[in-house]
């Protein structure tokens, strides 16, 4: 019965989404109402869910999101931004374009949203196709696959920073692993895959001399942040955390002490990601905007610009959380569980698989992770499967077969003059790869880590 209402749920979201046109976050609220009901849950308890789920979710990261949010809209416009990408692109050369691109987009997407990466990179990459005189297609492959792997898998960045917070994984430990997880799925799905692509898709390669949208925003290399200086404020939280978590393996056996003392509880506070958020910022407001010589006006009115391109993207992920709360205290997590018990499958590709189906069914990469860490969570719980792996599976789960109804695809398709079968033939292809060699590296090193 449980899972016949979950699928009705599926096929009510979907239509409101796809075909009523109705606003995501409404659209997962009155999803929720209706499922609750559905699920026999008791109508005076049903608010109450929902307002747990959005709260537990929301508590953390909404600074997490907003400020890191402001760190990279600082970065592009003093400039920054531009300058790591150039400096990487003169530093690999010309024969090596793809791989400054990637090393690029890698540092730049740890601190920026997918979209506002897409929008920030595509102007530069561009450029650099055209004076290189390649397809942009042929640089952009690597760029979409380096951003979309941060998303998926590297902490600040949404959807792994709540699953994380859902699953209660160290989020330290989620980033070290999920960059040693990352860099073959960007390897695989961006230099390896551009050559492949190039001979099923050639199409789709050709040297245009313009895209649609699109205008190249110039700088004076000379007037732009130093290149250190860029990457140290793109980076610093992720540094903040990662320092945290060396400390934590090196001196407390991999747990964060419940009472910590002395410089243990300082290591711990810096290491946190809130607080690791908050000093960044303050870093970025100097490094970005006072030492460059801007006024507090300007810098408020480019943490303005963060907070708006956020707004929404925070509710939806409120309502995410809301949706999977509803499925827990409806008993689908349960159901799962019993369902699972007898399944001779490890619950690591049982959690890909579950979030793979709501990728497919949702669009939503962050949608789909929340709900699946609430569906896999009794699980988890009952094999004693490591959080920080069933986080990543699930990151990897979360961005397979995008296609008509993720943003991200028209995203994609627009910006890069494709047709509907060239997307599917790119993005949709690229996003799959990044999927499978995620819980292929995944199951691997949990077999090493365990």
């Amino acid at each position: 019965m449980q899972f016949l209402v979950l699928l009705l749920g599926i096929i009510f979201l979907l239509f409101l989404i796809i075909k009523f046109k109705m606003n995501t976050f409404v659209s997962l609220i009155v999803t929720s109402i209706l499922v609750a009901i559905l699920l026999g849950m008791n109508p005076a308890q049903i608010a109450v869910s929902i307002k747990n789920g959005i709260g537990s979710s929301l508590g953390e990261l909404a600074i997490v999101f907003g400020f890191g949010a402001m760190i990279g809209r600082l970065v592009s416009d003093a400039g920054g931004s531009y300058r790591i990408a150039k400096t990487l692109i003169d530093m690999f050369g010309k024969k090596r374009l793809q791989i400054a691109v990637v090393v690029a987009s890698f540092i730049i997407g740890m601190s920026m949203f997918f979209e506002v990466g897409l929008v920030l990179l595509i102007p530069i990459v561009f450029s650099i196709a055209l004076e290189a005189e390649v397809p942009m297609l042929y640089l952009g492959i690597s760029m979409a696959a380096a951003l979309s792997a941060t998303q998926g898998f590297l902490p600040p960045q949404p959807a792994p920073t709540a699953v994380a917070s859902a699953l209660g994984a160290p989020i330290g430990k989620v980033l070290m692993i999920g960059i040693i997880v990352a860099i073959p799925c960007v390897i695989v799905a961006g230099p390896l895959f551009t050559k492949l692509a190039q001979m099923y898709a050639p199409s789709a390669f050709t040297i245009k001399k313009s895209l649609p949208g699109i205008t190249v925003k110039k700088y004076k290399l000379e007037e732009t942040p130093g290149f250190g200086i860029s990457a140290l404020t793109s980076l610093f939280p992720v540094i903040f955390m990662i320092i945290a978590t060396i400390y934590s393996i090196a001196f407390e056996g991999g747990e964060t002490p419940t009472h910590p003392h002395g410089f243990a509880a300082f290591v711990t506070l810096v290491g946190n990601p809130m607080i690791a958020m908050v000093i960044a910022l303050l870093f970025a407001m100097w490094s970005m905007g006072f030492h460059r010589g801007k006024t507090m006006s300007d810098i408020s009115g480019s943490i303005g610009d963060a907070v708006k391109s956020i707004a929404m993207l925070l509710l939806v992920i409120g309502g995410g959380a809301a949706f999977k709360q509803v499925l827990i205290d409806g008993g689908v997590g349960k159901a799962v569980q019993q369902l699972m018990a007898n399944v001779n499958l490890s619950p690591i590709i049982l959690a890909w698989v579950i979030t793979v189906i709501l990728r497919i069914s949702l669009g939503s990469a962050t949608v789909a992770g929340m709900t699946a860490s609430g569906l896999v969570i009794p699980l988890m719980q009952s094999t004693g499967a490591d959080p920080v792996m069933i986080a990543l599976a699930i990151g990897a789960g979360s961005l397979a077969a995008s296609h008509v109804n993720d943003a991200g695809f028209w995203m994609v398709k627009e910006y890069f003059e494709l047709s509907v079968k060239q997307t599917f033939q790119i993005w949709t292809v690229l996003e799959t790869l990044i999927s499978i060699t995620g819980l292929l590296m995944v199951l691997f090193l949990n077999l090493i880590l365990h």
